[in-house]
């Protein structure tokens, strides 16, 4: 019987797609992005193993609550377990459940796309973490490409799923008026976009990292402010625009 490692659930996610949802929080992740505020779910050896029955048998407890939502798969990083991920979305949509994959796409190869494909048959929507627009940039804060994560992005675009884009902008990092304009150039090709969440930069994984005995990678990094970001949101959307004139 197929398992996944999984890390935890929660039962009444409000943040994880429309509606109230049943978050699954997958175990492992290939990227070390300096911001991430779940480390302990990097390891792939970690988490407990679970089926897709046994997931939707703990959905099905809350069911009731979770009429308007539906059930979210997010780590660590869901698309390095894509057999598993398939099938516990299989199962879902078969009670016709709501689906949505909230990814960073790291593990997506626009050369062998056939398993993250068969993930994407059975996904309601797309919740896309891009976490820095320039490719350099990208490897400094996450240590991999960003260039397999855009090509994910237009992988769905041409399979027409719905996409959410989520930035997280930290200061001195993500937050430079070009990097942030290129970013809505970029979007501005997507017509399957639905929302776009631009999200501060904040500290609060601080003490986790410290539970953990690891080293915090942005050191004192100031938080960012919510007016900060919906200066940032703007220039994205400046840059959508621009990108739509073309």
């Amino acid at each position: 019987m197929l398992k996944g490692r999984i890390h935890s659930t929660e039962s009444f996610g409000t943040v994880d797609g429309p509606g109230v949802r049943f978050v699954v929080f997958f175990q492992g992740c290939p990227m070390r992005c300096k911001y991430c505020h779940n480390p302990d779910t990097w390891a792939f050896d970690g988490g407990k193993e679970m089926t897709a029955d046994e997931l939707l048998k703990e959905y099905d407890s809350y069911k009731e609550f979770l009429k308007t939502g539906g059930i979210t798969a997010t780590g660590g990083e869901p698309l390095a377990q894509p057999e598993f991920l398939a099938e516990l979305f299989r199962k879902a949509k078969d009670k016709g459940i709501h689906t949505c994959l909230d990814t960073s796409a790291g593990c997506f190869d626009p050369g062998n796309t056939g398993k993250i494909d068969e993930v994407l048959k059975y996904t309601d929507l797309v919740m896309l973490d891009i976490k820095h627009i320039d490719d350099d940039e990208h490897k400094k804060l996450t240590g991999h490409t960003n260039r397999n994560i855009l090509a994910f992005a237009e992988h769905i675009r041409d399979m027409d799923i719905p996409v959410w884009i989520r930035h997280v902008v930290v200061p001195g990092i993500t937050d430079s008026r070009d990097e942030l304009f290129r970013l809505g150039e970029f979007l501005s090709t997507l017509n399957n976009l639905k929302a776009l969440d631009v999200l501060p930069y904040h500290d609060m994984a601080k003490p986790k990292y410290e539970e953990l005995g690891l080293d915090y990678p942005l050191g004192d990094t100031p938080p960012l402010t919510k007016e900060e970001a919906i200066a940032a949101r703007e220039i994205i959307v400046e840059g959508i625009r621009s990108g739509l004139r073309k």
